[in-house]
Formats: structure tokens, sequence, C-alpha cells
């Protein structure tokens, strides 16, 4: 990985790896069981640096390249997929938008909180009728003198919850399809206030919430049970014409930009959750004995062990390559989609061969494959289902063989 990654980069792996083992792994169990949000460990993230990374400096942030995201995020997601998500939903999600989209002002006003981790960020694109097919929006904004009136709602929303600052898209040209959905920022406090003020982040009245947005009930999901996901509503909300991100009917084309960089995320959320099982599988296989032997010393585990191994090391390689493009500015979307489609199927195998390897116990919470195979299915769906990652692969092979054509 010498192309990709400098000393600052294995540096900064280092310190999260220490982090993650030393603060996330003997909370991680407790926290998928009850489903509790990990407030303390997202403070300590946040003080850390870790949810502002490729965020300018002059707003806040660290002013690191994207593949230092990446590197964090792959390294929690080996411990916990849970406070991974947590920062790659707030970072690519929550906060890119603004920063790639946003003017000045408010990029001035809205990433010092996000980048420091005074509050956290989400984005609002999934509606029940629009997921998969992102075009179907139905959220409405109408256009009232120097404000829009906002009305519909997303759903499987990161953050909805415990969130304060969201970007989403709303509809505001019924005429125009795609080119008729805009985006905008819009606030509400969080839902844990006590909480938040306890601990001194999470929560900025001064932000300005706006009535009407409001989180609906949290979601009882398979997986990433320590990450908030909720509906989020917006009923009658008056939004500040200056809190539209870019031009009127451009924000389906700057969310789908938006998801090109977050599948790069949600593969290095894959490629860690792989890392983590395999290596799971690795030590117990090596320390435990069946029939007199090592169960490492037979072929029947050595032999899948080495696929996996090398399907980490080409998922690696997809991953890194990704970010590495966007880091130098040139095309990467197509990249993006290659490694989260392979990362992710890759995160569903390699945790399910670790559990078979390991038997019963593989099969128990005692060792943590069994979270991590719940927590990798949504990744196969997130930010794109496979499906759809195909679909954008299969359109770039058809764009090039055409021009090849006519050339």
């Amino acid at each position: 990985m010498d192309r990709y990654l400098s000393e600052q980069h294995l540096a900064l792996r280092a310190r999260v790896a220490d982090f993650a083992r030393e603060a996330v792994a003997p909370v991680a169990r407790e926290l998928d069981a009850t489903s509790t949000f990990p407030w303390e460990n997202v403070k300590a993230m946040g003080e850390m640096g870790l949810l502002g990374l490729p965020i300018p400096e002059e707003y806040g942030g660290q002013g690191l390249d994207y593949t230092s995201y990446i590197l964090v995020v792959e390294e929690m997601a080996k411990v916990d997929a849970s406070h991974a998500i947590t920062i790659s939903a707030h970072t690519t999600l929550g906060s890119g938008p603004i920063l790639q989209f946003g003017n000045e002002e408010q990029k001035q006003r809205y990433l010092p909180w996000l980048a420091k981790g005074e509050v956290l960020g989400g984005f609002g694109l999934t509606e029940p009728g629009a997921g998969s097919d992102s075009g179907g929006t139905r959220t409405r904004a109408v256009r009232r003198g120097d404000h829009y009136v906002i009305n519909g709602s997303k759903i499987f929303i990161t953050h909805a919850g415990v969130g304060e600052i969201f970007t989403v898209t709303a509809v505001t040209d019924p005429d125009k399809g795609t080119k008729g959905i805009s985006s905008f920022v819009v606030t509400k406090p969080t839902i844990d206030i006590p909480r938040c003020e306890a601990l001194g982040m999470g929560h900025r009245p001064d932000i300005g919430y706006m009535d009407g947005v409001q989180s609906g009930k949290k979601e009882d999901k398979m997986g990433w049970r320590a990450s908030d996901t909720r509906e989020l509503l917006l009923q009658d909300v008056e939004v500040p014409a200056e809190n539209r991100l870019g031009e009127e009917g451009r924000g389906f084309i700057n969310f789908m930009k938006t998801l090109d960089a977050g599948r790069i995320g949600i593969a290095a959320l894959s490629l860690g959750l792989a890392e983590g099982a395999f290596e799971a599988a690795l030590r117990y296989t090596t320390g435990r004995e069946q029939f007199g032997r090592k169960v490492w010393d037979f072929q029947q585990v050595q032999f899948p062990m080495a696929d996996m191994a090398t399907e980490i090391q080409a998922a690696r390689h997809l991953t890194y390559h990704a970010a590495w493009l966007k880091d130098q500015g040139r095309p990467f979307s197509t990249e993006a989609a290659m490694a989260k489609l392979y990362a992710s199927e890759l995160a569903m195998r390699a945790t399910l061969k670790a559990i078979q390897l390991m038997g019963g116990a593989g099969y128990s919470d005692e060792y943590p494959v069994e979270r991590m195979a719940r927590d990798a299915k949504v990744c196969e769906i997130g930010e794109g289902t496979s499906e759809v990652q195909r679909l954008v692969i299969a359109r770039h092979l058809l764009r090039e063989e055409l021009k090849a054509t006519a050339a």
C-alpha cells in the first residue's frame, strides 16, 4: 500500500486503532445489545478530530486528505461498524454537501460546528417512495418570498434523532423531473439534550432551530444497532432562501455526487468488517484444538482463510484507489461503485465464513463475528444497493464502448 499511504497516514491509523481497541471494543457488545448511541465515544472522537478530517482548517477541520478519512472508517469498522458509520455519515453525508456545494457564508456558519464535533450532521435523501429511485422525491419546497416552505419526510436517516444539522432534497419545480429537485440545510435540536448538555457536545441552541423539523421513532435494526436511524419529518418548515445549497434544480445532481464520495466510505467500512472477521477467525483457528490438532492445521480451514485474505487485499486496493483518485481531483464515480460493490459483498462473505470456521462459538455473541455479519448486510443496501452499483458500472462500460466506437 506504499503507493497510497504516507507516514502520516500510518500514524493516524495507529492512533485510531489504539482508540478502537481501548475505548470501543469493551463497550461494542453492550451498545449493540441495547441499541444505545455511544455519546461518550462520539465526544472523544470529536476531540481527536475524527469528525472533521477532510474539512479544511479554516472551517475548523483537520485539513487532511480523503484517504485519511477512509483509513479512520476502516480501522474503526474492524472493531465496531456503528462507530464507523457515525463518522462516515457525519463526515461525507452531513458535512460533505455543505463543503462541496455551499457558499462561503454557509460554510462559515455550519462547518465549524460539524468539523469540531460540537453537533452531528445528517443527510436526507431517501423517502418511502424514493429509495434506489432517488429521482422519485416527493418532499416539496414552495418558494414564498425570502423563504421556502418544506413538507415531506425522509426515512432511514442516520442521526435523524441525535443530529442537529441536515442537508435534504425537496422538489422546487415538479415539471422538471430530477432537474426540479433542490437541496437545503435544515436544523433541529437533538433528542438527547440533557445528555448532550452534561457532556458538553451535541447541542448548540445558537444554531437557530427551525420549527417543524422533527425526528420519528427509532428504527430497531438488524445491524448498526448503536447507530441512530430514524425518520426525519418536515412539516411546514420555513427555510430561509439563504439555506438553499447551490442553485435551484441542482439538488439531485449534487446529492448524486455526494453519494459517489460516500460509497468510498461504505467500501472502507465494509473492508474493515471483513478484516475484523478475518482477524477473529485467524486468532480462533490458530489457538483452538480439535481432534488433537490445531484447527488451523486442516486444509479445510487454511484454504478459505487464504481466499479471504486474497479478497481483502483486492478490496483494499479498490477502496484506496478510489480514495486516491478523489484526492487527485480525478473522476472516481465508477471506481467508487466498484469498490463499494466488491467490498460490501466481501463483507458478507467474510463474516459468514468466519462464523462457519468458528462453529458454535462464532454463532454466539461471545465473539464479535455474529455482530459483524449483521452489520455487514446493510453495506449491500445503503448508499446504493449492489444492483445500483452494477448499473453505475455498466453505464460506464457502455459510455466507454460508444466513445471507442465513435473514435
